[in-house]
């Protein structure tokens, strides 16, 4: 006998708190005293038959964007002797598309920064028409040698704040899933 039971959506969709970052386009970029851009350039290879950029390749990006970022402007060796950078969440969401042999330009800052943590909103532009192709964010953890959550160095925490803009957040984002009943 089959019996079917009525799962609430509520225990398996997952919420969004107020705070989050999921409406990173609405945030006052112009207000961060930094912002960083990287360009790039998509090829053949970044493409399927269809000469769509694979969505796999804006996640690079986020990576060619965050280490040039943090190599040129914070800490040349990474912090590489203190500890290591962890991203615990990454988000993307694709605009428009791209094309091979088209010149990409990522604009990128800092949000909610925290003392062992912090976040890196990006934007990706097609550096021609100047559209938005893509965007979203990472939240980078820094830990120890033994992989516990520490605390950065002030003097890379004021680094990292001049690339922040503003949230409005008291608390740090996340997204939550809401208890079954």
């Amino acid at each position: 006998m089959n019996h079917h039971v009525a799962i609430p959506a509520s225990s398996w969709q997952p919420g969004t708190r107020e705070d989050s970052l999921e409406n990173w386009r609405a945030l006052p970029f112009e207000e961060a005293e930094n912002t960083y851009t990287h360009t790039l350039e998509t090829w053949l290879k970044d493409s399927n038959a269809y000469a769509n950029t694979y969505f796999s390749r804006y996640f690079e990006w986020q990576g060619m964007c965050r280490e040039s970022w943090f190599f040129k402007c914070i800490s040349a060796d990474m912090l590489q002797d203190q500890g290591v950078f962890i991203t615990k969440l990454a988000h993307n969401d694709y605009v428009n598309e791209t094309f091979p042999f088209q010149k990409i330009r990522c604009e990128m800052n800092a949000a909610c920064v925290k003392q062992a943590s912090f976040y890196l909103v990006f934007r990706f532009y097609n550096a021609e028409t100047g559209d938005l192709v893509s965007g979203g964010y990472q939240q980078i953890v820094f830990a120890n040698h033994q992989r516990r959550i520490s605390r950065l160095p002030a003097s890379i925490l004021e680094k990292i704040r001049a690339y922040e803009v503003p949230t409005g957040a008291s608390v740090e984002p996340v997204r939550v899933m809401e208890a079954a009943r």
